[in-house]
């Protein structure tokens, strides 16, 4: 009888700690410390299963060779980048940005998730319980460092370093072609016009190759210089010598074309000398990594070349 009794009052503990190892692999093999912006994890030395849950984190990893398990999309069934080519037709949806899907992030078995304290903090102790997890800060602006604690999470920090140092080698030798011209940045969303500052992804790209911007642009009464919102009555804020311009899915794709068909774009004078660019938002406003950055670059040259 006092065998029983005892065998049944350890049922409820051995059952605690079954859950306790199998929703996590932190303890499996060796692992290295990596400090982030929620604290400290210990994370696999070569993790071979990573989910991520930021559109930036899909470029860090292609840009390193390798391929997540699982991704979080920024709207509900919408397709990996293109850009980014074969890399992720593996990769399984596990919900939204702001809307993860922790069943399904728990069935692929991560040893590593990579996601964003700034659009996922109030998920990081259920995720944290799943795998080890390790948040970056904020998004944007602070990519390259960004860029930089992933690879360190999926131990390539040197082979990040040796990208990033190409990139920006390779940003100021295109840039020193287009030191005289200044370029515009519009983004057409759903139901607004951005104009992209300095601290912009693309803007941070055009300010590594050191190619200047219109003073409407630099945003300098925002304490936010990320971007402006702007209305088509004042689209003459977006003018250049050369405008890129990008639509954020099909309804600011059909509001793009409804402004650009109308007379004050029509009066700009980079779109008179028809050195306005229609440019792949994916690349320029969501890709926020080294292979996008690069890929701006390939715009910048192709366009602005006959302009010189």
């Amino acid at each position: 009888m006092r065998l029983r009794l005892a065998i049944a009052a350890m049922l409820p503990v051995l059952a605690l700690t079954a859950c306790g190892t199998s929703t996590t692999s932190q303890e499996a093999g060796p692992t290295r410390t990596v400090k982030h912006a929620m604290g400290e994890t210990k994370v696999p030395m070569t993790p071979k299963r990573v989910v991520v849950l930021d559109t930036d984190k899909l470029d860090t990893m292609v840009s390193l060779g390798l391929s997540p398990v699982g991704a979080a999309q920024a709207q509900e069934n919408q397709t990996w980048p293109e850009y980014l080519g074969t890399a992720l037709k593996d990769t399984k949806p596990v919900g939204t940005l702001q809307q993860l899907n922790l069943e399904a992030i728990m069935a692929l078995k991560p040893d590593l998730i990579l996601g964003s304290k700034f659009r996922q903090a109030a998920f990081y102790d259920k995720l944290s319980k799943i795998a080890p997890t390790v948040f970056t800060e904020k998004v944007g602006i602070t990519w390259k460092d960004n860029f930089l604690l992933d690879a360190e999470a999926l131990g390539k920090k040197d082979q990040a370093r040796q990208l990033l140092t190409g990139y920006e080698t390779r940003a100021k030798e295109v840039g020193a072609k287009f030191a005289e011209l200044q370029v515009g940045i519009v983004r057409f969303m759903p139901t607004e016009i951005r104009l992209y500052g300095p601290e912009s992804f693309s803007g941070i790209v055009l300010g590594d190759a050191g190619i200047p911007r219109p003073e409407a642009q630099q945003l300098a009464d925002q304490e936010d210089k990320r971007f402006g919102k702007i209305s088509q009555e004042n689209i003459a804020k977006g003018d250049a010598d050369a405008i890129f311009y990008t639509a954020y899915g099909d309804a600011a794709a059909k509001s793009q074309a409804e402004v650009t068909a109308g007379p004050l774009w029509k009066n700009l004078k980079a779109v008179k000398a028809e050195h306005a660019f229609n440019v792949d938002d994916e690349i320029w406003m969501t890709g926020i990594g080294v292979t996008a950055a690069g890929k701006i670059l390939d715009d910048l040259d192709k366009y602005l070349t006959p302009l010189t």
